[in-house]
């Protein structure tokens, strides 16, 4: 089940944030402006922002196996987003116990940077000889996902509705607020990731100076580092036994390395360089809120509670390209990454550390 989860996130992601490489290519085929081609490589983030909860409602009533196939199938034919409705966090909450979901999810998690890297590698390089052969790319891999989802995946065990009691089938939405809390805390965590992973690959080639394929190296290179910090925070927080509490130490974290990549690149330091990698392995939230969410919501609510997180997410990276990519153009990227760190920090409040699983 993990290798198959991971297998088709990671195919997936090529599609989905793949298309952000390719904005150096149409800055040259199709004059695009930096913002504008931001809007662009944006829309598979809107796309799945309009479909991820009923998803997530259909994942909570059929089950994952026909949600990832028909998904991923949707993807390679008609280039549809909804295919990282994510049912994967359900694989690993219903078929790992507690006490190893960190690092089970920490290891599914690898498949978005995984993904991120394949795609900064391969993408660009083959929008250089044909652009439509490079969105050609992501569709074949979607295809063999959706095949190996209809074959390899099998849900997870779970009691019928009927034998359920009342406090299973309460809608986790009421009460405390903590699956709001966690919603919003990873929106405002991913904004700096989806700043980094957007405008990396033009920061390099523009500032510095890059070759197209040395800029994607180095990114790929910030993704198997982030993969590895992704496997490293889910294994922490088994040892502690909470989801939460690393994230506040992540958030920090990534204050510190994005003021730190402002400051270099405002002071035009070569350091910079070694500043984005380093924020391109830890920006974001390592996957963590997609073991508390199952865990708190319960088999009968996850599909949809995951359907919600992704939702949140998802609208910061339609919404984040365009914006700064504008605000870029206004003031330069220094102040732009600057501002990016103010976000994890405004995290912080929303992340509940006491959260319980059902």
């Amino acid at each position: 089940m993990l290798i198959v989860s991971t297998t088709t996130t990671l195919c997936a992601t090529v599609f989905i944030n793949g298309v952000v490489f390719l904005i150096p290519a149409l800055k040259v085929e199709r004059h695009m402006g930096l913002a504008e081609g931001a809007l662009w490589s944006a829309t598979p983030s809107l796309g799945m922002a309009a479909t991820l909860f009923a998803w997530g409602y259909l994942l909570d009533r059929i089950g994952e196996r026909i949600v990832l196939t028909v998904g991923l199938a949707l993807t390679a034919a008609a280039a549809f987003a909804a295919a990282s409705v994510d049912s994967s966090g359900r694989l690993v909450t219903g078929w790992f116990p507690p006490e190893q979901r960190g690092v089970a999810m920490g290891i599914r998690q690898t498949a978005q940077p995984l993904g991120i890297a394949l795609a900064a590698l391969v993408m660009p390089e083959l929008a250089k000889r044909n652009f439509s052969l490079a969105l050609l790319f992501p569709a074949v891999l979607c295809a063999v996902a959706a095949a190996a989802s209809a074959v390899g995946v099998l849900d997870p065990p779970r009691s019928t509705r009927q034998a359920a009691d009342d406090r299973e089938l309460a809608n986790p939405y009421r009460g405390p607020g903590v699956l709001w809390r966690i919603h919003v805390a990873s929106a405002l965590l991913v904004v700096p990731q989806n700043v980094v992973l957007t405008f990396m690959l033009v920061w390099l080639i523009g500032v510095h100076g890059w070759s197209t394929a040395s800029a994607g190296g180095l990114l790929a290179v910030s993704q198997l580092l982030g993969a590895l910090a992704r496997t490293a925070a889910g294994r922490w927080s088994d040892r502690v036994g909470s989801r939460m509490r690393p994230i506040r130490v992540i958030a920090v974290a990534t204050t510190v390395v994005m003021v730190l990549l402002a400051l270099t690149d405002h002071l035009g330091w070569s350091v910079a360089v070694a500043a984005m990698l380093a924020a391109g392995a830890i920006t974001g939230d390592n996957g963590l809120p997609f073991i508390a969410i199952p865990e708190y919501a319960g088999p009968f609510w996850s599909g949809r509670a995951l359907g919600a997180q992704h939702t949140a997410e998802r609208l910061v990276f339609a919404a984040a390209p365009p914006l700064f990519g504008a605000l870029i153009t206004a003031v330069g990227y220094p102040l732009t990454f600057a501002v990016c760190g103010l976000f994890p920090l405004a995290a912080l409040p929303f992340v509940p550390v006491g959260t319980r699983a059902r």
